[in-house]
């Protein structure tokens, strides 16, 4: 026995099954969870034309910007706010703790005007360059204002215009504050007062940095998953999961014994190679995620079926493990690939046509379909090498291959060479010359 190789591979199965043990919980538990897994709000925003506004791509992609600067300003995690159709838009909010406060902030126009005593606009949200909620001297909470350069004349000029009279600060069309101006205020700052906490300040400030929308937006559907929910479906995610890995693992051991255990360690590093991809790409794990994650370790097992499969066919026509592990590998490799490539073909065109969630199965499928060949061309081979190198047995029964039968095994007989038996030419014998009487004469 080489004891040299044997030690590679109880070195590397160790290694893969202890990493396992360790790191798998706190590294799944660090990936994005989606709406479905920890609860929260689907929101479908309808854009609707007005006089004043006009529904245009321009003005829905200016929209969903808006609507995201206002969902970060918030602190939610992981927001998915995209397009659907021509005047829609989808917001997902996982992990939301306030969905209603949430909602009555996403379809605010949130356009501010400061008027005079006339009613005259004088400027717009577009002359403001910040907006932060603060405490006043009072302990009041309100939100301090800093215009940019041209702002800052024209509020200058408004407040010089109006001393000893009222400055109405309006938000959609509602009057916010309307104080009276004591003196001409020229430092481009300003403050809005009325707001009843620091928190009513703060939602106001975010959505006067944000910008106001450049169309109607109204709320269409509202439909919220409790965290109870989405905790649920997680755990049920997680056990289906094992039940799964269990149920693979049982039928590899059965059916190919050593190579089974070759290939359900590969197994273990595919999963956590996985995971790790996707906590790096950034990439949120939902439901739909999981079923991906799931049909690519049934790609991953079919890929070391065909190879153990393969392997079994070159043992059953007499060679030994060494060479039948060759082999089974090389003729394996295309149907692997070929199999393999149209998946990723499925994947991309999923990815390209459908929205949110079948985006994340597209993802999570490609990701594993790339992994899965990974492990089964480089760790399981090389774990089966090295195990198969070490002459730990060389009875095939230790891989779930019977003994082949004596008239089972096909011997090739090489091909003799024809010989041609080369005749001996004899000299050819001389024509003999018959003369013939011709009218009496004779020919010579």
């Amino acid at each position: 026995m080489r004891w040299n190789e044997l030690g590679k591979f109880l070195i590397i199965a160790l290694a893969i099954i202890g990493g396992f043990c360790v790191y798998i919980n706190p590294l799944a538990n660090s990936i994005k969870q989606g709406l479905d897994l920890q609860g929260g709000s689907h929101v479908v925003l309808q854009a609707v034309e007005t006089k004043e506004f006009k529904v245009d791509d321009d003005a829905l992609n200016r929209s969903v910007k808006i609507i995201e600067r206002r969902i970060n300003g918030l602190g939610l995690t992981e927001p998915v706010i995209q397009r659907q159709g021509k005047d829609r838009i989808i917001v997902e909010l996982p992990g939301v703790k306030d969905p209603e406060n949430a909602i009555a902030m996403l379809g605010r126009t949130a356009l501010m005007e400061f008027k005079d005593d006339q009613g005259n606009v004088v400027l717009t949200g577009k002359d403001l360059k910040d907006a932060r909620a603060q405490v006043s001297q009072g302990n009041a909470a309100v939100v301090g204002l800093e215009f940019n350069d041209e702002g800052a004349k024209k509020f200058a000029e408004l407040t010089a215009r109006n001393i000893g009279r009222t400055i109405a600060i309006e938000l959609d069309g509602k009057v916010l504050t309307a104080p009276v101006v004591q003196e001409a205020i020229t430092g481009g700052r300003a403050q809005i007062s009325g707001q009843r906490s620091i928190e009513e300040a703060e939602q106001l400030a975010i959505l006067l940095r944000s910008g106001s929308l450049p169309v109607k937006i109204e709320v269409l559907e509202n439909r919220t998953v409790g965290p109870t929910l989405g905790q649920d479906s997680k755990e049920k995610s997680i056990k289906a999961f094992f039940i799964g890995i269990a149920a693979i693992y049982v039928f590899m051991l059965v059916f190919y014994r050593l190579a089974g255990v070759v290939a359900d360690i590969a197994l273990l590093l595919y999963v956590m190679l996985l995971l790790l991809t996707m906590r790096y790409l950034g990439a949120t794990l939902t439901l739909p995620g999981i079923a991906g994650i799931i049909l690519s370790i049934g790609m991953a097992v079919d890929a070391n079926v065909l190879i153990f499969e393969r392997f079994k066919e070159e043992i059953r026509k007499g060679k030994t493990l060494r060479s039948a592990m060759g082999s089974g590998f090389s003729r394996a490799i295309i149907t692997i690939l070929d199999s393999n490539i149209t998946t990723l073909m499925a994947a991309a065109i999923l990815f390209y046509l459908g929205t949110g969630p079948i985006k994340g199965f597209a993802v999570t499928l490609s990701l594993g379909t790339l992994l899965s060949m990974f492990t089964a061309v480089t760790v399981t081979k090389f774990l089966l090498q090295f195990l198969v190198f070490s002459n730990f047995t060389k009875n095939p029964a230790w891989f779930g291959i019977s003994a082949p039968k004596p008239e089972d095994i096909k011997v090739e007989k090489p091909a003799q060479p024809v010989v041609k038996e080369e005749k001996e030419e004899k000299p050819a014998k001389p024509k003999r010359v018959v003369e013939k009487p011709m009218n009496g004469r004779r020919l010579k």
